[in-house]
């Protein structure tokens, strides 16, 4: 893995986080906080917990610091959440600049709550955080639907035969 197939995979990323933002547009506010199946409770605790796993894992990365997880009380409409999400994509792609290729193999430590301290390469962390967005980005597409949008198609394949992609 280099550096440059980190910055592709989260120009994809936030690509896609942008065509699921336009979205979500017509959801009125009581659609995104609604209570709805799902690991988180709602679109917007998805998303919340989504943007907020991105920043923790580039804290722990030795990006800019995250602090507490974020709340998803503090997000009550799509654009607070969208605002949010605009800083944490500036501080990844910031902190993706910075990198070199050698600084892909370098060894992080965390632990996952609850969890017993683990080792793995700084590369693979960024990695994880990205596929991470696309497993939520598909859960947040799906209670769209349940809920009567259709929410488009996002998948990687799409974005390679965009313009964004060239």
């Amino acid at each position: 893995m280099q550096v440059a197939d980190l910055v592709h995979l989260y120009d994809y990323n936030y690509w896609a986080n942008g065509k699921l933002r336009a979205a979500l547009v017509p959801l009125s506010t009581e659609q995104f906080v609604a209570p709805v199946a799902g690991s988180y409770g709602s679109i917007r605790n998805t998303l919340v917990h989504t943007v907020s796993a991105e920043w923790g894992w580039l804290d722990r990365c030795g990006g800019p610091a995250r602090g507490a997880a974020l709340k998803a009380e503090d997000y009550p409409t799509l654009q607070a959440l969208g605002d949010r999400w605009e800083v944490v994509e500036g501080h990844m792609r910031t902190f993706l600049a910075g990198l070199s290729d050698a600084d892909l193999a370098r060894r992080i430590t965390f632990a996952l709550p609850g969890g017993p301290p683990q080792d793995m390469a700084l590369g693979d962390l960024l990695h994880h955080g990205a596929v991470h967005g696309v497993h939520h980005r598909a859960q947040v597409a799906l209670l769209m639907r349940e809920l009567g949008f259709a929410p488009g198609n996002f998948d990687l394949l799409i974005y390679l035969g965009s313009e964004g992609a060239r």
